[in-house]
């Protein structure tokens, strides 16, 4: 067996979008950790040669997540995380994406350790939610190591 096959990391994405009327929609889907999310975490583990994840990204793409992904299908915005926190075997990440960022259908999300490019540490594709440009939203994905 291989690390791919004996590590699990698991999550949910949990997304909620407020327009300028104060609406909000929710849409929960879980996500997944991309192998190079995997060897990521199993370099930290000896090591910190790697950036922590410090980014969001939000895109378009519809193309269903896959373990070989290493970037979103069509990225519509990336932003620092908001917070970061490890508590026992499960990590949370926070991130807004504010008015006129990430402005489109937004149909899937990513983790990554830069603010552009990096390594992607996991992929998530949910039905459509569509962000106008006055909308603000907030996600919360949390990763569980099991």
């Amino acid at each position: 067996m291989n690390l791919n096959e004996l590590f699990k990391l698991t999550g949910k994405v949990h997304v909620t979008l407020t327009n300028e009327r104060g609406e909000v929609i929710e849409q929960r889907a879980t996500n997944l950790v991309v192998t190079t999310g995997k060897n990521f975490t199993a370099s930290r583990m000896v090591g910190t040669t790697s950036g922590v994840m410090s980014h969001m990204a939000i895109g378009a793409g519809t193309t269903a997540a896959a373990a070989s992904d290493t970037a979103l299908g069509s990225e519509l915005g990336r932003v620092a995380l908001t917070a970061s926190t490890s508590t026992n075997n499960v990590v949370t990440y926070t991130a807004t994406f504010g008015v006129g960022v990430g402005t489109g259908a937004v149909t899937e999300a990513g983790i990554l350790n830069a603010s552009s490019a990096g390594t992607m540490l996991c992929r998530v594709v949910f039905d459509v939610v569509n962000k106008g440009a006055n909308d603000t939203m907030a996600i919360t994905w949390t990763v569980t190591v099991g």
